[in-house]
């Protein structure tokens, strides 16, 4: 494995986020903490506990992941569009270096991002309100896989893009409805039977349910079930990026 060339596209995407830091990661925190403000204190207030929490303790598991979802496709579809876009590409497919190395400098960046990004709201939540992590090394571990997986998708995303607009248009009109309708504002007990059937088909409900379970022992979904879904999905991206690169798709032309 050439750990250079990893390590060379990690840091120059790393760069390339301390250099815009506002934008890359004061952005989505303070919107973070709106939404916090917003439906945590002001609606809060006026909602009864869920599963014995707080409103505003309880939505801070959901706005994690609705910020670190968006963020995980954003860093990883703009990080290899660009080259693409400019034509440096060919440059990176010319070094000495293998598609898996690549993809895997540019995700573990992608991924690294949102994993800090997510622990500063984490750590900006506490001064709201007075937050306990029952599995703290889980909570770690499911934050770097899902961030690792969505940036792995982020990565297609980027990919298969054409132009600016369509790589906004799957975070858009696809990521972030799914978020809101997967749980991350309330619980997926609190609907209807039929609707609470149907929330089972979206795959935004499984990663919201594991992500809450590590901060307060209970989910909508059993927590392996919940893994096993986000690992599941981690394989499909896998093996779209292996196909992407066997066949070409999008880039030899």
């Amino acid at each position: 494995m050439n750990l250079r060339g990893i390590i060379a596209i990690y840091k120059y995407e790393m760069s390339r986020t301390f250099r815009t830091l506002t934008q890359s990661i004061a952005s989505p925190v303070l919107s973070t903490i709106l939404y916090f403000i917003v439906f945590g204190s002001a609606i809060g207030s006026r909602i009864e506990n869920i599963d014995g929490l707080s409103y505003s303790a309880f939505i801070v598991p959901g706005l994690i992941m609705l910020t670190i979802l968006n963020q995980s496709v954003s860093n990883a579809s703009f990080g290899i569009y660009f080259p693409k876009f400019s034509g440096t590409i060919y440059e990176i497919f010319s070094a000495p270096i293998s598609p898996f190395e690549i993809t895997f400098g540019y995700v573990l960046a992608a991924a690294s991002k949102s994993v800090i990004v997510g622990l500063i709201i984490l750590f900006t939540s506490s001064f709201f309100i007075n937050l306990q992590i029952m599995y703290p090394i889980w909570m770690i571990l499911l934050l770097f896989l899902i961030s690792l997986t969505f940036s792995l998708f982020g990565f297609i995303i980027g990919i298969w893009a054409d132009d600016f607009q369509k790589i906004q248009l799957i975070p858009s009109f696809i990521i972030t409805p799914l978020t809101f309708l997967g749980g991350s504002f309330y619980s997926i007990d609190m609907l209807p039977e039929i609707w609470q059937r149907v929330s089972y088909f979206n795959p935004i409900v499984y990663l919201v349910s594991a992500f809450r379970w590590s901060f307060y022992g209970n989910s909508d979904i059993n927590i392996f079930l919940s893994i096993s879904a986000i690992i599941f999905f981690l394989i499909i991206c896998m093996t779209v990026v292996y196909i992407i690169f066997k066949t070409g798709y999008k880039i030899k032309n």
